[in-house]
């Protein structure tokens, strides 16, 4: 399978002379990799082709130019209090040396962003948003920000690299001082890789073959990666494209933002409920809105959606009951590496969300027949 084509229509933005670069595009470009405009950056979108790093990933170590996402630092002794306005998580819950996922809402509990949130020191907290919504996030942050906390963004001077897969760790072992080091899932420290002398590692990714989240100044970048690649040779270490990202994080049936949520779908609809804590104290933009969506139901879920007939359910396409009236739309859909079926996900009632449930996909004019699912896909 190539690279899907609705992945780069939707996303493509195709004014070059306003494209960001990354220090890594010369290596991507000597590699042969596609390179595409994407969220204002020129990124690789697949080197060998999305089915041969999607399995390199799922079946060994792949490695991850993501340096477009967006880095925000709150600091400062009201940090706390700005980062709990802020998202929905509970962040009291949040440890130095962790992380946290959680969304971004609005006052009527729209998503105005999933993040993760980190916490490195004990009044310093950032957030790494989608590339998308950087200035957006920015000025949503600092029009909360009534307590005067310090934001910073630091995304100009950072580069992120994602190692991911089962020998992800393998790789990264062999780059880390002498020592014992907790890889637990949401762990962040920092620390020297190789000889990059100062890196964030953090254990966190966005296609659930496990790694870890490499964040380091612009100025490392190069070395970092033909470090990476020195090491895991003897794994097979491959470099991924965002096409591949989107497959591998599919298939985990996370959302993706512009597409499975957004400022008009809130956290319970998009069944991310487990980020939105109730707690005392915990009195976050949107929470008002959002009890009392809990009190009276939500009439629509994102819903993993397989397929029965043979198809493949993309991104706009009508998702039907058996009558044939339209019940909604594919938010996401590939034909999914790893299953060899295709897959998708789909807002529908509430009443057809349960798995099991049985909808039509609209393809080239034909019904073909789908199954809701539950997420990660098997």
């Amino acid at each position: 399978m190539r690279f899907c084509p609705w992945f780069f229509c939707s996303f493509v933005v195709s004014n070059d002379s306003r494209m960001n670069h990354t220090v890594f595009e010369e290596i991507h470009k000597r590699l042969g990799a596609k390179m595409l405009p994407f969220a204002g950056y020129l990124m690789p979108i697949e080197y060998s082709g999305v089915n041969d790093e999607h399995l390199a990933v799922r079946q060994g170590v792949g490695v991850f130019d993501v340096s477009h996402m967006g880095v925000l630092w709150v600091k400062g002794p009201r940090a706390f209090d700005l980062i709990q306005k802020i998202t929905t998580n509970d962040m009291s819950r949040l440890r130095q040396g962790r992380s946290l996922y959680s969304c971004m809402t609005n006052e009527q509990g729209g998503i105005v962003d999933d993040v993760i949130v980190y916490r490195p020191e004990e009044f310093k907290y950032f957030l790494v948003v989608n590339a998308s919504n950087l200035d957006k996030d920015r000025n949503w942050i600092l029009s909360q920000n009534s307590m005067g906390a310090e934001v910073e963004d630091a995304s100009s001077r950072l580069s992120i690299l994602a190692v991911q897969g089962p020998r992800a760790l393998d790789v990264i072992r062999k780059l880390l001082p002498p020592g014992s080091y907790a890889f637990d899932k949401n762990t962040l420290f920092t620390s020297p890789v190789g000889e990059t002398r100062e890196v964030m590692v953090t254990c966190t990714g966005y296609t659930g073959a496990g790694g870890v989240e490499l964040i380091h100044y612009n100025e490392d970048g190069p070395a970092l990666w033909h470090q990476l690649f020195e090491a895991g040779a003897e794994y097979g270490i491959k470099p991924a494209g965002l096409g591949a990202r989107d497959t591998l994080r599919l298939e985990m049936g996370y959302c993706l933002y512009g597409n499975d949520i957004d400022d008009t779908v809130t956290p319970l609809e998009a069944q991310l409920g487990w980020v939105v804590k109730f707690t005392e104290g915990n009195d976050f933009v949107g929470r008002s809105a959002l009890e009392a969506q809990q009190r009276q139901g939500v009439n629509r879920l994102l819903s993993g959606i397989e397929m029965i007939d043979r198809g493949i359910p993309r991104h706009g396409y009508s998702v039907t009951d058996a009558s044939g009236t339209v019940i909604g739309r594919v938010t996401s859909g590939t034909m999914a590496p790893s299953l060899k079926k295709g897959i998708g996900m789909a807002y529908v009632p509430s009443a057809l969300a349960s798995p099991g449930s049985e909808v039509f996909v609209e393809i080239r004019g034909r019904l073909l027949r789908a199954k809701v699912v539950e997420r990660p896909f098997q």
